[in-house]
């Protein structure tokens, strides 16, 4: 295993074994208030996963940390490969070095210049990913705004908003990927 994994993993353990400890403490019991289904067929509580009602708040930030954790390795997973899948590889791509053309006098210095640059693919594959991520970001947005406007049901914000966001980090990742230059630059420095 590569060290810069086992420290990370060192470190994420590091914090989570303390919050969990904690957010097994839980709060005292209280009583719980229903809505007579005799009355009212609303069941706001219901999900596609059963889930505690109720929860305390050191038990809400393990869960926190834990979504934003596995955020972070989602959208690192995510980046990876669609740099992957949309930079071409060495033996066909053409680069652009040193003075051949690429005229970018914001970047190019007396202490800094190109090295390498990859123009962008500007593949219709990258319009067809952009395009579905486009209609996903729209269809989960209409669906947490029809949760939002239903009365007494928002027991799917969470997943709709996760959608929604997975979608548009899929955009944002997508067009970096397909319709932007990787441009390599060496920069001289005085230690």
């Amino acid at each position: 295993m590569d060290r810069r994994t086992i420290v990370i993993v060192g470190i994420l353990l590091a914090v989570l074994i303390p919050m969990w400890f904690i957010g097994l403490q839980g709060e005292p019991p209280s009583e719980e208030i229903e809505i007579d289904h005799s009355v009212s067929e609303l069941r706001p509580l219901d999900g596609i996963v059963d889930t505690p009602n109720k929860l305390s708040p050191s038990q809400v930030g393990v869960i926190v940390w834990v979504a934003l954790f596995g955020l972070v390795g989602v959208t690192a997973f995510f980046h990876r490969f669609m740099d992957q899948a949309a930079r071409p590889t060495a033996e066909t791509d053409t680069i652009i070095t040193d003075g051949s053309g690429f005229m970018a006098p914001w970047i190019e210095t007396e202490d800094r210049w190109i090295t390498a640059y990859h123009p962008s693919s500007d593949a219709i594959e990258g319009l067809i990913a952009m395009g579905g991520l486009t209609v996903l970001t729209i269809i989960f947005a209409a669906l947490f705004m029809g949760e939002y406007l239903t009365l007494a049901r928002t027991q799917y914000f969470g997943l709709y908003a996760f959608g929604m966001f997975m979608s548009l980090t899929g955009l944002t990742v997508s067009y970096y990927a397909w319709f932007m230059p990787h441009v390599e630059v060496a920069e001289r420095r005085d230690h």
